[in-house]
């Protein structure tokens, strides 16, 4: 059986990896307003920011290493997943992004995160490493004092008892608690995901590799995506191949989720792979880049391909991140002094704000707007839909259709100025004024659309013999459904609010200002 095209079943029931490039989020924010300094507990503005299905923290990330571009704020990021185990990557992520510079180097974190965000197989001192980070976030979850202390960007204090048991429990499962690649046996578990997906076409798949990559990808602004490395991705897995070949072996367990299966009459939750294998991890950080010479063409082909554009912008972002993850004793404050040249004192560098990610408990899409301590918080609501490569032209036309209904109902007006985009829609509380002028994340190019909202349920569920039992206590994962009518389509929709706010740094290359109204929830 050839499986049809629109059917979505490449993009399965789980999000692992971003599908449209990281955005800086103060590009889309309101203003700083020096009179709100001193309604705020540090006399510093905050900006709190709601996202619906980000999955991998790229927009949080990327925001915090071009805070230092703007005024001063504090974040607060509230992040909505549809599962457990994209909670979990996040924590794993962060965790990685803000590790002591003396402890590991700028080159092994960005190596490192990419194979843990990428890979299906790890290298072994990558997989050590999530072995011992998930042995200590599986003791700091459940003693919310410890994790204050040694993680204090964290809360969890959204999260049901029962979600934090399951938490600690995944964080277990990665740390080893099921020994043996059999625990999670991946390369079984992706070959069977794509001979599912293929169906007759199997034995063509690097002709079907190939097809999907140029005429859809390509067409859609991914023309980085070299042909040798998607198939290899498509084949084994492994995006990112920073070593020989032969090193990657180790079951990349971040990339387990569980699920509920028939089985003989009964539902059982079982573990295996439910990811995407039909775009990649390459559009996040891999087809768009600050430095133009990354994107350069020679004779109509790309020099560079999207695997070294992503490793050049992660180990950016991780070098920007810095800042974040020293400690405070070692960054200083404005009444610290360090050594001059001469030996004189001078002031040392202020230390950026604090940051707070808070992790919401997985059922509340429908109940946020109902809480009144969340009725008129954020300046700025993000929301995700899974990107399915293999839609055709009039699905995504009509899944846009349906997102402008929708905004429109709940009383928001598109940001039509600017230069089109497929990847984003923008929408302004409607009444409001909206920014004249284009913005950047729009004007990069044109990358694959995304659609922003949730993960389609894959037609037909792998069935019991690709799988693996659960730890107990982890609940399967169940899409974050958003919207009725999504059964379509590459497009993030991004609801920023309103007013001017220039970043404070000329000598750099900076979003133009933005205006936006506050939407409410």
């Amino acid at each position: 059986m050839t499986t049809p095209a629109g059917s979505g079943t490449g993009f399965g029931s789980v999000s692992w990896w971003g599908l449209s490039p990281a955005v800086d989020l103060q590009a889309e924010s309101p203003p700083v307003d020096p009179d709100s300094q001193a309604d705020t507990e540090h006399e510093t503005p905050e900006l709190n920011v709601l996202l619906l299905g980000s999955v991998d923290g790229r927009h949080l990330l990327r925001t915090l290493a071009r805070a230092a571009l703007w005024p001063r704020r504090r974040f607060h990021f509230y992040v909505l997943e549809n599962n457990l185990e994209a909670v979990a990557r996040h924590v794993l992520i962060f965790s990685l992004a803000l590790e002591d510079p003396e402890k590991m180097g700028l080159q092994e974190r960005s190596e490192t995160f990419l194979e843990v965000w990428g890979n299906a197989l790890l290298r072994p001192p990558v997989a050590a490493f999530v072995r011992a980070q998930a042995g200590r976030l599986a003791h700091l979850v459940p003693e919310p004092d410890r994790l204050a202390e040694q993680l204090p960007w964290l809360s969890l204090g959204a999260l049901k008892f029962r979600e934090r048991d399951a938490l600690e429990a995944v964080f277990r499962f990665w740390a080893g608690g099921e020994k043996g690649p059999e625990a999670f046996p991946m390369i079984r578990l992706w070959d069977s995901r794509l001979r599912q997906y293929l169906g007759s076409r199997y034995d063509a798949r690097r002709g079907v590799s190939d097809w999907d990559l140029h005429m859809k990808l390509h067409d859609r602004g991914a023309r980085v995506i070299h042909t040798r490395e998607f198939r290899r991705w498509r084949d084994t897995g492994v995006a990112f191949e920073l070593r020989d070949s032969s090193a990657y072996h180790v079951p990349n367990r971040t990339l387990a989720s569980g699920r509920l299966l028939s089985h003989r009459g009964e539902r059982v939750a079982a573990r295996g792979y439910w990811g995407d294998i039909a775009t990649g991890p390459f559009v996040a950080f891999g087809i768009e880049a600050d430095d133009e010479t990354l994107l350069k063409t020679s004779n109509g082909q790309p020099v560079k391909t999207a695997g070294e554009i992503t490793e050049h912008n992660v180990a950016e972002l991780f070098r920007e991140m810095a800042a974040w993850g020293r400690p405070r004793a070692a960054q200083g404050d404005s009444e610290q002094v360090q050594g001059g040249a001469e030996g004189s004192p001078e002031p040392a560098a202020p230390a950026p704000e604090p940051f707070t990610v808070h992790f919401l408990s997985l059922g509340s899409a429908h109940t946020l707007h109902h809480k009144s301590c969340y009725k008129g918080q954020f300046q700025l609501l993000y929301v995700a839909c899974g990107f399915l490569v293999d839609l055709r032209q009039e699905q995504l036309q009509a899944f846009s259709s349906r997102v402008r209904e929708l905004a429109q109902a709940a009383g928001f007006a598109p940001h039509l100025g600017g230069k089109p985009s497929d990847t984003f829609a923008r929408f302004y509380k409607a009444g409001d004024s909206a920014p004249s002028h284009e913005d950047p994340a729009v004007e990069s190019g044109t990358p694959p659309p995304e659609f922003l909202a949730s993960p389609i349920e894959a037609t037909d569920p792998p069935s019991e013999d690709r799988t693996q039992p659960l730890v107990p206590g982890t609940p399967p994962s169940e899409p974050l459904k958003l919207t009725s009518d999504s059964q379509a389509s590459l497009l993030e929709a991004s609801v920023p609010p309103t007013g001017n706010q220039a970043p404070k740094s000329e000598n750099q290359t900076v979003p133009p200002e933005t205006k936006s109204p506050t939407p409410e929830i």
